[in-house]
This record gives C-alpha cells, structure tokens and sequence, in this order.
C-alpha cells in the first residue's frame, strides 16, 4: 500500500485524521440538516471544511454529487501520495478503480424528490441521473486521473469499501494489474436518509454539548450509532514494483476474507463473522497469536458490538485477553459505505507508525464486551506486527482485511 487519501470529519489530510484519533478527538457534532421540512438535529459527522471547488476546480466539482466530490478528492490525494503522478512508466489504461458506496448519490435523490413534491415541478435535473447513480464516483475518479483498468462500483452496505479493496487486493496478487486504487465514498445526510436511520431506532441521540461524545463502542452506556459522510482510497501495487521505484510502502495487506451471515438482513450473526476472520487468516498465512491489533467494526449497537466481540474470542481463543481492539468511529462516526475504507486507513497507519488509536468516551465496558484488550488512550511505540480491520454489513456481508508490517530485505 503505497498511497493513501482520506476526506473525514477530521479534514483532508490523512497523517493529521490519524494523530488526531490517537489524541482521542472526536469530530463528531450536533448536525442539523439544511432545507428541512421538518426540525433535525443529530449527532453526526460531517465534513465542515471540505470545499469541493478548492479541491477539484469549480466546474469539475459542479458536474458532481458530494459523494463523488468526496471520493474523487481521497482518490486524488492517494495518487498523489503514493507519487504516481510523477510515473511517466506507469501505464495508466491497465490501473483499475474499485469502488465502494452504499446508497451513491442521495444527495442528487432528495434534491429530485423535493422538485417534485414540495415545490410541484414536473421535471428534475437532466443530470440527476448521472449525478445519483452509484458508479458515478468510480467513473469520475477514473475520468480525473486517466486510469482504463477495471472500473468496478460494490454496493454491499458497510462492507463496501472493504470488499473494494479485498477485490482490487485480489487482482494485484494475480498479476493481472501491476497497480490498483480503491477506496469508498459516502454522503449520507440527507433529511431522508437520516429518518429512515432514526426510524430504526439504532441512532445516538445528543445536543450540542453531548454530541462529541455520543458515539460510545463497547460501553456500557453506549446508545447507538452517529452516521458521518466521508471517503478514503488506497493505492496498492505489486511489491516489487514499487520497491523499485523506491515508493513509500505504508504497510503490506497481506490478507482478505469475506463471507456471508445468511441468517438475518440486519442481526449479526457471530458464525459468519466468525468464518470471515478465518478466511482472512489463512489467506495471510498468519496464526491468531501474530495479530496484534483489531480495528474492530464497533458501531456502538447492543447487538452489534456484542456479537463482534464474541466471534473475536472464537477466533483468537487464548490469544484473545492479549488482542488490542479499539473502534474509531467513537471519534469520526459511521461513514456507512466509506466506513471500511477509513477504518482500513487507519490500520495502515496503525501497523506503519506502531501506534494505536483508542475507543474514545469508554467508560465502562459492558459485560458482553469484555475479554479484550480495550485501548482507552492512545498508545505509541507499541509493536503492532499485523492487524486486522472488520467490516460487518446489512445483509450479513463480512469482510476482513489483513495488514502486516513492510519489512524490506
């Protein structure tokens, strides 16, 4: 993993989002929705200072929904990190993009609905669709830096962009792309989307004192989810490629798993988490005792946050009571589709700077939490030889990435 870009809650610069969790700052505030019809106000993350037209040009960004503009930002950020836009050897037309979203454009939606049923118009943008449509981000991203590869959009709720960069993982181990970019987007807060969250009863409440504090991962006390926006993208290449070139090698992702529930579309189940982190094992080669740290999924949901900490003991067994875990969407909320990505940035990170970033606002936690190595504060210098980073979605979708320490020879 030679490059990585990240648009949070936190700003637009990867290093700083991650010295900021390992801080145990929270970027999430009270978010009251603009051109309501009805009041809103919920904790959320939301990326106050992004400016679309600083960062891609005012006509590029105008042809875009927010979630395309975010994600077109973290995938130019990660290009330029990893310094391909100063590869003149590099064949752009066989770099391919795989792209995760789960909902797309719901921005460009909502706007459509209310032209139709608030203000009566009997017609919408033109551009709506284009603008909505979930491979939108990835054709934008490939359009701006030029790449012909494979252009594949995943649409598989939170898992999204962790199963983006599994796939994308998958086809530079093969051979059959020398570079790959990856990632996710999402911009979830629009006044729909956030009723039908609430109406699931699952979202943290707050006002503007608490809100920081409302997103509470394995805690007793803890009440529910904080929906964010934001995106990330991941530049992977083949390792002697970029040794080659003498590129910064962040980490190396070792290994991926994925498997399916099949039981519920929203109750976890602890035995298809369960088969994901043994997949993810194996295909890294690597036993329990090797792992040293988990960014867990952690929504902050009873059920949620129980039924992960259960398939962790199963998996680690008496490893288990010496495994760090720790669940930053306490600090930057849950980015639905984008949230695998960001969480994979922060792995990388993790695993690169032997650092580990806490579960912020843990007080206590719950009994059916427990068992683990809660990080509660940040901790630096610590060996973190690999580390695994959880993606659990609707739908039963389970995901696990793998990255392990670079060690070149």
């Amino acid at each position: 993993m030679t490059g990585i870009g990240a648009v949070t809650p936190h700003g637009s610069d990867a290093p700083l989002f991650f010295e900021a969790l390992l801080r145990g700052e929270s970027a999430i505030r009270l978010y009251q929705g603009e051109a309501a019809p009805q009041p809103l106000a919920i904790p959320a993350g939301y990326c106050a200072d992004f400016d679309a037209a600083a960062s891609l040009g005012r006509s590029r960004a105008n042809g875009m929904d927010r979630f395309s503009q975010l994600g077109a930002t973290a995938a130019q950020l990660a290009w330029q990190d990893a310094g391909l836009d100063r590869d003149d050897s590099l064949q752009r037309h066989d770099v391919g993009v795989f792209w995760g979203t789960g909902g797309g454009g719901f921005g460009t939606t909502e706007r459509g609905y209310q032209d139709l049923f608030l203000r009566d118009k009997t017609r919408i943008s033109p551009l709506s669709v284009m603008f909505s449509m979930s491979n939108a981000a990835a054709t934008h991203i490939a359009i701006g830096l030029g790449l012909g590869g494979a252009n594949f959009t995943y649409s598989v709720a939170c898992a999204s962009s962790a199963i983006a960069i599994g796939e994308a993982f998958r086809r530079v181990r093969s051979g059959e792309a020398a570079v790959m970019l990856a990632g996710g987007s999402e911009a979830p807060l629009a006044y729909g989307v956030i009723r039908a969250w609430e109406s699931l009863k699952i979202l943290a409440p707050g006002d503007e004192a608490s809100a920081p504090f409302a997103c509470r991962p394995f805690d007793a006390e803890r009440r529910g989810l904080v929906l964010s926006e934001g995106a990330g993208a991941i530049v992977l290449e083949d390792w002697d490629r970029a040794v080659a070139r003498g590129a910064t090698i962040y980490a190396e992702l070792a290994g991926y798993g994925t498997r399916c529930d099949h039981v519920h579309l929203s109750r976890p189940e602890a035995a298809g988490q369960v088969r994901a982190l043994e997949a993810a094992l194996a295909d890294a080669g690597l036993r329990p005792d090797e792992i040293d740290y988990v960014n867990a999924h952690g929504t902050a949901t009873r059920e949620g946050d129980a039924t992960e900490i259960a398939a962790l003991a199963q998996v680690f067994g008496d490893h288990t009571s010496r495994l760090a875990i720790s669940a930053t969407k306490s600090m930057h909320g849950h980015a639905l589709g984008a949230a695998g990505v960001i969480e994979a940035i922060v792995t990388i990170l993790a695993v690169a700077q032997q650092a580990i970033p806490p579960t912020a606002h843990l007080a206590a936690p719950a009994p059916e939490c427990i068992g683990l190595r809660h990080v509660g504060r940040g901790e630096r210098n610590v060996p973190v030889r690999a580390a695994l980073s959880n993606s659990f979605a609707f739908g039963g979708s389970n995901a696990v990435l793998v990255c392990r320490k670079a060690v070149l020879f």
